[in-house]
């Protein structure tokens, strides 16, 4: 009871004096944090505390502080959707999050159903914004859009040649290959292989030694980084000089840090660089001032911070109930990665994908 009436009478001061505080506005970043695939949770990680500490530097959002919650789902459904439960409990506002699409697709019924919008940096699989509410957003591209780059790439430049598809049985994985394969076929290639892997095993020389006895010269990888450095340098420890072709999820130095020279070449699709536009400048500048090289994921996850506290000031609101018209309005924001708005599904109007190669430890345009 004491403790109740102090309260009280704390309150009824802070009304007098007209000093009550805005509380904070918290949002939040969730993917793999731990795990094979840790080096995107901490992109993305990195993204959002620069962006929360620039964004309460300025000002903040109406007024307010943005306060940043870190979820590890590791890339796993089930977790994705404890994190998701918990971010609810938090009264998490934003979402930046998730990354492996895996994790993005159970969580997001979370989030639709308990009203909190989701802005995924890097969940690339179709279903995420085909199936998902009113509150799922994206800033990266989808793996149809990536799989149609890649499969006529494949055909016009290795046309003859013996092409092969794998994939790690993930929802980004086996959508990408089958996406790419698709592509593929439509401009007149047949593969000579279709397999599936099992992601987290460090011996794959029974699908290499496959791979070899069928004579693949191109072997397409729907699957992570990890995988990809091991079955391009156990290919080349079997004296195969098949070229290795991957998307999105290779975008990271992590990959060369498992191939070594084996690397050497491996082909990847991926968005425009963001690091390269002007815009982004000053704030790669400061990432890089602090240690932290802005790759992959880590400026998309900044961008959606941005979207978030430009839409809420449009909206004058954090609320999703007046944050979505303004998501929804073909509106255009300025972000690190361009001036971007969203079609009706929720996917990012940005500019498609381009291919990059693996070159002396670093990737670069093609």
């Amino acid at each position: 009871m004491k403790k109740l009436s102090t309260l009280v009478l704390a309150a009824a001061a802070l009304v007098l004096t007209g000093q009550v505080a805005k509380a904070d506005i918290t949002v939040a970043t969730a993917g793999p944090m731990t795990g094979q695939y840790a080096s995107f949770g901490a992109q993305m990680k990195a993204g959002a505390e620069q962006a929360v500490a620039d964004i309460n530097a300025a000002g903040g959002v109406l007024g307010q502080q943005l306060k940043l919650s870190v979820g590890d789902d590791a890339c796993d459904p089930k977790q994705a959707v404890a994190v998701a439960n918990d971010m609810v409990r938090q009264g998490v506002k934003l979402m930046a999050g998730h990354f492996c699409s895996g994790s993005s697709i159970p969580a997001s019924k979370v989030y639709e159903e308990e009203g909190i919008l989701m802005i995924s940096p890097a969940s690339t699989n179709p279903k995420l914004t085909e199936e998902g509410g009113p509150n799922v957003f994206r800033v990266c591209g989808r793996d149809d859009q990536q799989g149609e780059v890649a499969g006529a790439f494949l055909a016009k430049n290795y046309a003859g040649k013996k092409i092969a598809f794998v994939h790690d049985k993930t929802a980004y994985g086996k959508g990408l290959a089958d996406e790419t394969l698709k592509s593929y076929k439509a401009a007149g290639g047949k593969e000579v292989m279709y397999e599936a892997y099992t992601a987290g095993e460090k011996d794959y020389s029974a699908l290499v030694s496959k791979l070899k006895q069928a004579g693949v010269d191109v072997l397409y990888v729907g699957g992570y980084h990890t995988e990809a450095g091991l079955i391009v340098r156990q290919m080349r420890e079997q004296g195969m000089n098949t070229v290795l072709v991957s998307g999105d999820a290779l975008v990271t130095d992590e990959y060369w840090s498992i191939t070594g020279p084996a690397g050497e070449g491996t082909l990847m699709t991926f968005s425009p660089d963001p690091r390269k536009n002007e815009k982004a400048a000053p704030i790669v500048k400061a990432f890089r001032a602090k240690g932290v090289e802005p790759e992959g994921y880590v400026l998309y996850t900044y961008a959606v911070m941005q979207i978030f506290k430009q839409a809420a000031e449009k909206a004058g609101s954090a609320d999703i109930g007046k944050i979505l018209p303004v998501l929804q309005s073909g509106m255009k924001f300025d972000t690190v990665l361009g001036d971007l708005s969203f079609d009706k599904k929720g996917d990012v109007t940005l500019p498609g994908y381009v291919f990059y190669v693996w070159k002396n430890g670093k990737y670069d345009y093609l």
